[in-house]
């Protein structure tokens, strides 16, 4: 037992040790093909040459950490590298399963293998990159193979992705070669991968369900994991928006103010009456555009009089997607803006207005213009264009999602792998024991308790608790079926006796018969082994039927005990009325063996019910002239169609008072003389061929007597 429990102490922490390790060298591979590529100027990445390696050889727990801790690493010289760890975890995960594929033993499984990490790591890392930068590519800095594709019917997006899978194929395939050779001169027993890092639903189903606790806590952990990141993320992306819209206020209120301190209110009645040819207009448009132009943000700058039937047009300068309207041209209201037209009018401020209308989606601010006599001559407005803030929103979500599905995968895979080890993989262990134990012998039974015993379970909690009480309860219970079958065979041996006793006080009475009690057990016996050989009544035949019969053949004749003694060892020829009473015999025996039956149990009387039909008809002939009932054929039960040609055989070899016995050879002639009419056919065939074993004992009755 202590050597057992030091041997499992020291593979947990052999394993623990080759899980670090694996990690180590996993994160060391992938910093060093990182290295050797940057240093080369080489079009690929091979940072996943060592997750490849650790998964393959250690499972779920070393690939997934040594992905991500690979680019946790990477992103204190390159913030975005952390973005991309979830390509790294997927990876990961689709290396251990390729490995249980033997997806790195020959040449082919390695192409698609490769195949299979470009559709995450290049597909995937293409729409990530495109998430961050907004959903637009960069068409400026697009390669010449993008071009080439884009030549040839391709759109931009998809001409991209393609370039982006055909690069990482390349990239993947050589961090797959590299991996599947490393894997060929790694010996086997540096490999750390078991089967419970495989899936579940790719494991061989048993006889109970091993996924189902394991499927649940994932699902919790997931549920809630996610649950929690979407409070999260809703919260972040609010804060997020609102911080952006304040910044862009800030950005418009900046811009409103250096308008107001460009444009001379006192000149608007005149820049409305005489137009782009007034004093100062075209100066002030031209400061108003420069404006416009100083950031992608601001969409518009214009000056607009409120008037009660719409706004009247004072500046309105061009831009490169849209020309400008003349001064003094009318705008009538939008349906959104009509609600704050009489607080234009009286020339109070309004809020910011979000505003989506022809010319996207737009943040509207609005500043009075007043004279040095304080009238309200205009209102200043600057709109913010949100697209750059929708892209900005955009690459927020994508990075938030990217490092939560990455911390999801890594927080679910360390779970899960801790649950496998310290959990379910005891209690998993444990129901296979306990499911494969069984109680056929005394040798099977203690294997299946060493198996048990061999599990060795120390987790230090509640499990471990359960596996010493299942182990304890196989160990009562081993002992108690060998204590019973003991007893149970002392039982036997005693019942048996106690038939032998009570055959012998019936065999006392009768001073002629002898051995005739032993003697037609063991040729009913013969008789019964004979017929199985050869295929007869197979479904009756058993080994219990078979010890049933012998076991109380002994009792056949024990209604003899009612057959007065002189009728009994009268060595003459018998009355027809003593005759009567000796055949009563038979309905007499089946009297006490029905009342035997009745004082135990319907299980413990199956015995017993044999010895009842060998009492009551073993003088039954198959022509149907036999006693008590005349019955005949297969009405007679088999045990008594037995019965009766061993009990007539025995008969005939044996001396009696009033006649010597029948030679060997003469009786068996009788009994097959009697096929057909007396006895059963096929049991006297079956005796028939039994006949050098029907010899041995009946040589030895002839020595006895």
């Amino acid at each position: 037992m202590q050597k057992t429990s030091l041997k499992s102490s020291h593979n947990a922490k052999e394993k623990i040790i080759g899980f670090l390790i694996l990690c180590i060298l996993g994160i060391g591979c992938n910093l060093l093909g990182a290295w050797i590529v940057q240093s080369l100027s080489l079009p690929f990445y091979l940072d996943t040459i060592g997750t490849i390696l650790a998964s393959a050889l250690g499972g779920f727990m070393p690939g997934t950490l040594a992905g991500f801790l690979t680019n946790l690493i990477h992103s204190f010289s390159d913030g975005s590298s952390l973005y991309y760890a979830v390509i790294n975890i997927a990876i990961a995960v689709l290396a251990v399963q390729r490995s249980f594929q033997k997806g790195y033993s020959t040449p082919g499984k390695c192409v698609v293998t490769a195949f299979l990490f470009s559709i995450v790591g290049g597909i995937g890392g293409a729409l990530l990159t495109w998430g961050m930068n907004g959903l637009q590519l960069d068409e400026n800095s697009a390669s010449s193979l993008v071009l080439w594709f884009c030549g040839h019917g391709f759109s931009s997006f998809w001409a991209s992705l393609l370039e982006a899978f055909l690069m990482d194929f390349a990239d993947k395939l050589i961090s797959v070669s590299i991996s599947a050779l490393v894997l060929r001169l790694v010996p086997k027993r540096y490999y750390y991968l078991e089967k419970t890092d495989l899936p579940q639903n790719a494991q061989k189903k048993r006889f109970f369900r091993v996924s189902s606790v394991r499927s649940k806590l994932i699902v919790l952990v997931a549920t809630t994991l996610i649950i929690l990141a979407a409070c999260v993320s809703f919260v972040s992306y609010q804060r997020f928006h609102s911080s952006m819209i304040e910044q862009q206020s800030r950005l418009a209120e900046g811009v409103l103010h250096v308008m107001a301190d460009s444009i001379d209110a006192d000149r608007i009645p005149a820049y409305l009456k005489e137009g782009k040819d007034a004093e100062g207009y075209r100066a002030t448009e031209r400061a108003l555009a420069r404006l416009a132009s100083s950031s992608p943000d601001i969409a518009f700058t214009y000056v607009y009089r409120i008037e009660e039937d719409g706004c009247r047009v004072v500046f309105d300068p061009d831009t490169i997607e849209v020309k400008g309207l003349d001064p003094g041209e009318m705008i009538p209201f939008d349906e959104d803006f009509l609600p704050y037209v009489p607080d234009l009018l009286a020339g109070r401020s309004i809020p910011v207005l979000e505003v989506r209308d022809q010319y996207g989606w737009l943040l509207s601010i609005y500043q009075p213009l007043r004279d040095s006599n304080g009238t309200l001559q205009a209102y200043a407005g600057v709109d913010i264009s949100m697209s750059l803030l929708m892209r900005s929103e955009i690459v927020f979500l994508t990075r938030l999602l990217s490092i939560f599905f990455s911390i999801l995968l890594v927080v679910l895979i360390l779970f899960t792998s801790f649950i496998d080890r310290t959990w379910l993989r005891p209690i998993n262990a444990m129901a296979n024991a306990a499911s494969q134990f069984a109680y056929d012998t005394e040798g099977v039974r203690h294997e299946n308790v060493e198996l048990l015993r061999s599990l060795d379970i120390h987790s230090g909690d509640e499990i471990e608790n359960l596996y010493h009480a299942l182990l304890k309860t196989s160990e009562d219970t081993t002992r108690y079926i060998q204590e019973s079958e003991e007893k149970n065979e002392v039982i036997h041996k005693l019942q048996d006796g106690l038939i032998m006793v009570l055959a012998d006080l019936v065999e006392s009475r009768d001073q002629c018969t002898g051995n005739h009690v032993r003697n037609t057990a063991m040729f009913a016996k013969i008789i019964m082994e004979q017929m199985r050989d050869e295929g007869l009544y197979p479904d009756i035949l058993t080994d219990e039927y078979i010890h049933d019969v012998v076991a109380t053949a002994p009792l056949h004749d024990v209604g003899k005990i009612h057959v007065p003694d002189a009728i009994l060892n009268k060595p003459g020829k018998l009355t027809d009325e003593e005759f009567r009473q000796m055949k009563y015999h038979t309905v007499e025996g089946n009297k006490i063996l029905t009342r035997a039956i009745h004082t135990i149990s319907d299980q413990e009387s199956t015995y017993l019910r044999e010895a009842r039909n060998l009492a009551l008809y073993h003088h039954e002939k198959w022509n149907g002239t036999g006693y008590p009932n005349g019955l005949k054929g297969e009405e007679i039960p088999l045990s008594a169609r037995i019965m009766a040609v061993a009990d007539v055989f025995d008969a005939l070899i044996a001396k009696r008072s009033y006649k010597d016995g029948f030679p060997f050879e003469k009786a068996m002639a009788i009994i097959q003389e009697g096929a057909g009419t007396h006895f059963d056919p096929q049991v006297t065939a079956a005796f028939l061929h039994a006949e050098q074993r029907i010899r041995k004992v009946a040589s030895t009755r002839n020595e006895d007597e």
